[in-house]
């Protein structure tokens, strides 16, 4: 296996490299069958209201805001966590301190496996 697969959150090197908003950027961590996506946003970023098939499941970290889904806006702080199934429509408010957010798809995004920006939603 190697240390070729081996990442720390505090030093998010060996990532791929998006930047998905004003005041939200994430790094990227693709593998064969799911993929991580560690996304930092800024106080008050706002992640737009996107879709996608593959399933993602969501980690605050640290901070908090407002998860939204599927019309229903839900206050999250570090240690929340929620499952978006996939083809639901979803979106995140950071709140005053900014957020760090881990997300896990399944299986991983295409668009996501290259570097570049916004939230290549459909």
């Amino acid at each position: 296996m190697g240390q070729a697969n081996f990442f720390n959150l505090d030093n998010l090197e060996g990532g791929i490299e998006r930047e998905l908003g004003p005041g939200i950027k994430t790094t990227i961590y693709a593998g064969e069958q799911a993929m991580i996506s560690v996304v930092r946003l800024d106080p008050g970023a706002v992640g737009q209201i996107h879709h996608h098939p593959e399933e993602q499941w969501g980690i605050c970290r640290s901070g908090n805001g407002v998860r939204i889904q599927d019309g229903e806006r839900v206050a999250v702080k570090a240690g929340d966590f929620w499952c978006t199934p996939g083809n639901v429509p979803h979106g995140i408010e950071a709140g005053e301190e900014g957020m760090v957010v881990v997300d896990v798809f399944a299986p991983p995004r295409g668009a996501y496996k290259t570097a570049g920006s916004g939230f290549a939603s459909s």
